[in-house]
């Protein structure tokens, strides 16, 4: 049965550039076009259309409460605003300069038919390559209080198109993907799987979290995600197999209810991009765009830097977060008894900022150098770790001194086992010790069950949490990279000091477990990174052997891949993650992570299928020189590059670190090979990219070499 829509007309009160158009319930831009209608219920419903073919059909909008009637039919349009912007600003640290943001805007203003009427507002951008929309909750005549239970927001889909995909799981994104069409969807058979995932909770079979990266038959490219999550549990979505359709799936709390509101009060915005080209999903910039200027005025102390770290060898099992074997191995006075493999004392850590400072590496992390490690993990403590009392073999103020002799930034760790609660009532103290000791940046961790209990890792609970962290740090002008965290948003924009996060399955799953398939790091640009910048930690050159205890374990990719990762994989604060006599056996190759930058002017997207390759190429803050990275998955690729983004009236110099011949990720990963040739912007590179490999280029021009 076809039901029959109705499109209330009214007039327009236009504020800003008045956009003509025939159809004022409709908006278009470039070939993007969006629909709005009331079905004759008053349910508020849109469509999407992209050169002209439907891809998201007929879907709904609304909410259900506790203790009220739903938000989601009953509605008459009391008005209809239409407005456009096209400006352009500059990011503090970014893939490009300057950031273009053009878009259409339609604001519905809708009221129940009822006694006692309540409002609701419907946002809709429409950009050159999607659409998004949040809704509004103005300030009522009645009650301003509102407990969402659900929200009823629907993507349906034309067709059962491939996606690419991981479990809708309250507490982690930590999962390798999922290949599939929308009907093999099965996330507990993948959770049940996932045994490397210390904390899971997947309450529903048919539920992917954002972003999904989603390819129709006819070869278009669909991106679902969401943007500007503040005040508000994270959206991941319900697959309908009978329809296509995907519904809003909210992180519950720990009263099973998903979000408090209090009028007026905005959601986040809801993004869908789209193309028939898989690099324009990669290029867009709506979601940034949807997220608003940045709250901190003075940002000249945030900088993008790389840095190593006392980590992976925690990882591979070397050495330990811990200084005693565990609680109960004390002397005679109660103290602990140094096991002899703790990672985090004085003289290891000089090594590294030795091997920094030798190479121009701007910071050392040090994990496991406060106490409490030897029982943090699963036991429901809420008190764990201070954040200020270092063990006995970490000498604070020679390390501090020592670093500062050598230019070299210490960066702080701060591991809260989940206890945010505990987290919240330290901030200051925890801070205030950053900024005495002089460091610019704090990794932050949540590993566990998340206290207040009962909550989640992405419930609006946490969401808060780590916002107020970002307030609080940028109070203190400390730099954040926050791990096991839900996936960003493109709320770097406001709190640039939100430098990367994790929030993803990310290199250190090669050291602890059977690691990440060849494609996972084609996949990751399209999926996790789409809200944001991720803290891979690429850079690992011993690719088999590694790991104490198993030595059949490796790392799936090439040594090539390894530094291509640098330019694929974006963030602004990167670590080059293996041990420095890993880096030490190969100075050569090790070249390219002491050249390539962490902050862009200009990205070019060359080429991308999700899955199966990228080629990426961009162009160094303030610099002259390109890098390029190119990636594939688990099948050999011949591909070529032109170098047509090039000045075209100068010569430069191609370093090329490539995949040499027999190498593959499998058998030879670390064969490789390093060749320079001259180019000018009218050159055509050819790369033979091993199975599981890469490459990654240095082009600068002649006269700066």
């Amino acid at each position: 049965m076809i039901k029959k829509i109705v499109v209330l007309l009214l007039s327009i009160t236009t504020t800003g550039n008045v956009i003509a158009q025939t159809n004022k319930n409709e908006v278009t831009l470039n070939q993007v076009k969006l629909g709005f209608a009331l079905n004759p219920n008053g349910v508020p419903t849109y469509t999407v259309s992209y050169k002209d073919k439907v891809i998201i059909q007929n879907s709904s909008l609304g909410f259900k409460l506790a203790d009220q009637r739903p938000m989601d039919a009953g509605f008459e349009i009391t008005n209809i605003e239409k407005t456009a912007k096209n400006e352009s600003w500059k990011p503090v640290w970014g893939e490009t300069n300057t950031i273009q943001n053009h878009y259409e805007e339609l604001t519905v203003h809708l009221k129940e038919k009822s006694e006692k009427p309540r409002l609701l507002d419907i946002i809709f951008r429409v950009f050159e390559n999607g659409i998004a929309f949040r809704y509004i909750f103005p300030k009522q005549t009645e009650l301003n209080y509102f407990i969402i239970t659900d929200e009823l927001t629907e993507f349906n889909l034309t067709g059962d198109h491939k996606a690419f995909w991981i479990p809708g799981d309250y507490d982690s994104n930590e999962y390798i993907y999922t290949t599939s069409p929308l009907s093999q969807i099965d996330a507990w058979k993948v959770q049940k799987a996932a045994t490397d995932i210390a904390v899971r909770t997947v309450p529903d079979q048919f539920a992917v979290q954002t972003p999904l990266m989603l390819k129709t038959a006819e070869g278009l490219y669909i991106n679902i995600h969401e943007a500007a999550l503040i005040n508000y549990p994270a959206m991941q979505l319900h697959v309908n197999k009978a329809t296509n359709g995907l519904s809003s799936n909210l992180v519950p709390d720990a009263l099973g209810n998903k979000a408090y509101l209090h009028a007026p009060f905005s959601t986040p915005w809801r993004t869908v991009i789209v193309s028939d080209k898989a690099a324009d999903i990669l290029d867009s910039k709506m979601i940034l765009n949807l997220n608003e200027p940045s709250v901190i005025a003075e940002t000249e102390w945030i900088k993008p830097m790389k840095f190593v770290g006392v980590w992976w060898e925690m990882q591979t099992g070397k050495s330990t977060w811990s200084y005693a074997e565990n609680m109960d191995k004390v002397d005679r006075n109660g103290k602990l008894i140094a096991s002899g493999k703790h990672g985090a004392n004085t003289a290891n850590v000089k090594k590294y900022i030795d091997f920094a400072a030798k190479n121009g590496i701007g910071g050392v992390l040090v994990e496991g150098w406060n106490t409490g490690w030897e029982d943090w993990f699963g036991n429901w403590k809420e008190e764990v770790f201070d954040f200020v009392t270092p063990y006995p073999d970490f000498d604070l103020k020679e390390i501090t001194v020592y670093a500062q002799s050598k230019n070299v930034k210490m960066i702080m760790h701060n591991e809260t086992s989940g206890s945010a609660s505990s987290y919240e009532r330290q901030l200051d103290t925890a801070f205030c010790f950053m900024n005495k000791f002089n460091y610019p940046a704090v990794k932050t961790g949540y590993v566990g069950k998340i206290i207040p209990r009962g909550e989640h890792h992405d419930g609006q609970w946490m969401v808060n949490h780590f916002n107020r962290v970002n307030q609080k740090a940028a109070d203190h002008k400390v730099m954040i990279d926050v791990h096991e965290a839900m996936r960003p948003t493109g709320l770097h924009r406001t709190y640039p000091n939100f430098i990367a996060s994790e929030a993803g399955r990310g290199n250190e799953y090669n050291a602890f477990s059977n690691g990440n398939a060849p494609e996972h790091e084609t996949i990751l640009p399209f999926t996790r990174l789409m809200g944001g910048p991720m803290d891979y930690t690429p850079g690992i050159f011993k690719l088999k052997g590694y790991a104490s205890g198993d030595p059949g374990r490796q790392v799936h990719t090439t040594l090539a891949k390894q530094l291509a990762l640098y330019v694929t994989l974006y963030s602004p604060l990167q670590m080059a993650a293996d041990c420095p006599e890993n880096y030490e056996a190969h100075p050569d190759a090790f070249q390219f992570i002491k050249d390539v930058p962490t902050d862009w002017d200009d990205t070019k997207i060359i080429e991308a299928e999700p899955g199966d390759y990228i080629t990426i190429a961009r162009k160094g803050k303030n610099s002259q020189a390109w890098y390029i990275g190119a990636i594939t998955d688990e099948n050999a690729r011949k591909t070529k590059i032109a170098l047509s983004f090039l000045d075209k009236d100068k010569s430069y110099i191609a370093t090329v670190y490539a995949d040499a011949k027999g190498a593959d990720w499998k058998e030879h990963p670390e064969l490789y090979k390093i060749t320079k040739t001259k180019v000018t912007s009218a050159s055509v590179l050819t790369l033979e990219l091993a199975p599981g490999g890469g490459a990654a280029l240095e082009i600068v021009p002649v006269d700066s070499k």
